[in-house]
């Protein structure tokens, strides 16, 4: 996706960074005060194609022949002594180092899945596809969910109010719970007696292929398939038995998962699936056990019933909800709570 960058001065302008364990989105952004900033150029590049950060950010202001002073980050994973710690990216994140290298006056950091579930509370996903419809006609205003599956799982939590809030979790890390049956011995093959298992050890495009290996061995088959979009793939064409298997378990996982979120924040606004290939996938998700295990809680049943499930693209949902956080922090519109870390022009945190 691209869009033309008209010529743009710093004094207006600011860099939005959307950086996952396999994709870079960055934006040129520009702010008018009064309105939400909006979209100037947007570029998605290949993490594994570059040895760090810095280099995807200078390729991005060369092509476009602008050098804002200012950059707000939304990353997977957190922030400790400067540092963004998290298994999934390619290469390390040090702010300090960032900031110094491109010469900025300031760098701003927020989790990704936060990002984009202030993108949905600023209503950027207004177009995303329906997947469950609640039971009632009216739906509930409150709190909404954000879960994205990629190279790894994050998860955010979105609360209404003046202003709103948004909680970013680690949810992903939370244990993985397996039912009886072909789950546990799906989970037997995957990890050691007494260990911790992560909902991301399944619940994530490495997390599916691990499933597929796991039902590979347990069915005595020759595993064909070796990256996650394959399994994919080969699972909406219908030609793999395994595959199918595959994908199926694991829509099963994350209607529980989703489930679980839903009841730990009273979720009523909503549940959000991010991810690109979830949405290309919104056909089979309708046909697997994810809805029905999303219901499946007990007497909580009728509560989850009028909760709607909703499917949307990544696509550049994450820097425009990193944006509108950036825009909202300078006019003091959030709280303290949800002030992240920045590395300013002296290079304190």
């Amino acid at each position: 996706m691209r869009h033309p960058a008209p010529a743009i001065s710093c004094d207006d302008s600011f860099l939005a960074a959307d950086i996952g364990g396999t994709h870079a989105r960055l934006a040129l952004m520009t702010r008018t005060a009064g309105q939400p900033p909006k979209l100037a150029a947007f570029r998605t590049y290949l993490c594994a194609d570059h040895p760090h950060l810095e280099d995807i950010v200078r390729s991005f202001c060369l092509e476009l022949g602008a050098q804002p002073r200012e950059l707000v980050l939304a990353c997977a994973g957190y922030v400790h002594t400067g540092s963004v710690i998290s298994k999934n990216l390619v290469w390390p994140v040090l702010l300090p180092q960032l900031k110094e290298r491109l010469q900025l006056d300031g760098v701003w950091f927020l989790n990704d899945l936060q990002a984009l579930a202030y993108a949905v509370g600023d209503g950027a996903a207004m177009d995303a596809a329906v997947l469950k419809a609640p039971m009632a006609r009216e739906g509930h205003a409150g709190p909404v969910i954000v879960i994205g599956p990629g190279t790894g799982l994050g998860a955010a939590a979105w609360l209404p109010g003046q202003p709103s809030r948004v909680i970013a979790t680690e949810a992903g890390h939370t244990q993985l719970s397996a039912r009886i049956g072909i789950e546990q011995q799906v989970l037997a093959k995957l990890a050691q007696p007494d260990t911790h298992v992560s909902q991301e050890l399944v619940l994530s495009g490495p997390g599916l292929h691990r499933i597929y290996m796991a039902l590979c061995a347990i069915h005595d088959r020759y595993p064909s398939l070796h990256e996650p979009s394959a399994v994919t793939a080969a699972a909406l064409a219908g030609g793999d038995e395994i595959a199918h298997e595959a994908l199926t378990l694991f829509c099963g996982w994350l209607g529980s998962f989703a489930a679980d979120l839903c009841l730990l924040y009273s979720a009523t606004g909503g549940i959000y699936l991010a991810g690109g290939f979830l949405f290309q996938a919104i056909d089979f998700l309708r046909g697997s056990p994810l809805i029905e295990r999303f219901l499946d809680k007990g007497v909580m049943r009728p509560f989850l019933q009028n909760v709607p499930i909703r499917v949307m693209e990544h696509s550049h949902l994450g820097v425009m909800g990193a944006a509108g956080w950036h825009v909202d922090r300078h006019s003091g519109a959030l709280t303290e709570g949800e002030r992240e870390p920045r590395i300013d022009r002296n290079g304190a945190s």
